[in-house]
């Protein structure tokens, strides 16, 4: 295997990078077997289809979050604006998304208030013991990610509150690694999400270039969870063209 000069994985043919693909079909467990191919369909599936309608849930629960706060809508498309100045069209790349620093943090803030999966199960491999409790192997866990992300002991007495500063970096190195899990934790999180997180900011900031979003009037928006955090009668926003 070669490296390059930062460090990063090279494949052994040219110069190309360690891709997804590449990954999967170079894994190999301690006893160097690798995956079969029904393993690498699963992942490359659950990889490519699995997150529609977690991201469209994420896009749409950070766009209602944005219209009921203008102001912090007026800052993330200054953001947008600034790092579309001299641009002949509207496409984003990767360098200009990494510069989209305060939609992140709004986007992330959503997140925490509706997380797109609000309950994710895990089965346990081998018996254990979790604070007093005795766990048998194949016990079926179900870890609340909405409980967490509304826990007044984790975000504080203001924790109802749309405060997308939380997620600033000086906030974020003092955060505990599993105080926010919007895409589960640990070996079994999502493999998806610096892809979904990204793919949510390059369509938020596309439709704030063009659009104000307002919401619409008298239209009342609970969250109601079930596999995916939704809204009881829907979302609805007004997008009105900028002058």
């Amino acid at each position: 295997m070669k490296w390059d000069t930062e460090g990063r994985e090279k494949m052994g043919r040219g110069s190309r990078y360690l891709d997804f693909l590449d990954i999967l079909l170079t894994a190999r467990d301690p006893d160097r077997e690798g995956l079969t191919d029904d393993e690498i369909r699963a992942e490359v599936d659950t990889f490519l289809f699995e997150g529609h309608d977690t991201t469209a849930s994420g896009i749409s629960w950070s766009l209602y979050c944005l219209a009921k706060h203008p102001g912090h809508q007026d800052r993330v498309r200054e953001e947008v604006d600034i790092v579309l100045t001299g641009k002949d069209d509207e496409e984003l790349t990767w360098q200009d998304v990494s510069k989209l620093k305060y939609l992140a943090m709004c986007v992330k803030e959503a997140m925490r208030l509706y997380p797109p999966v609000p309950i994710v199960s895990r089965r346990t491999t081998r018996d254990f013991d979790l604070m007093g409790h005795r766990l048998p192997a194949g016990a079926t866990l179900n870890i609340n990610t909405w409980c967490l992300h509304h826990n007044r002991a984790v975000w504080g007495e203001d924790f109802m509150e749309y405060k997308p500063d939380m997620f600033s970096s000086e906030n974020m190195k003092k955060m505990d690694a599993y105080a926010f899990i919007p895409f589960s934790a640990g070996p079994r999180n999502c493999i998806g999400q610096n892809f979904a997180l990204n793919e949510e900011k390059v369509v938020i900031a596309r439709i704030l270039h063009r659009y104000k979003v307002e919401l619409v009037p008298d239209h009342h928006v609970a969250p109601v969870l079930e596999l995916v955090t939704r809204a009881v009668n829907g979302i609805k926003v007004k997008f009105i063209p900028r002058g």
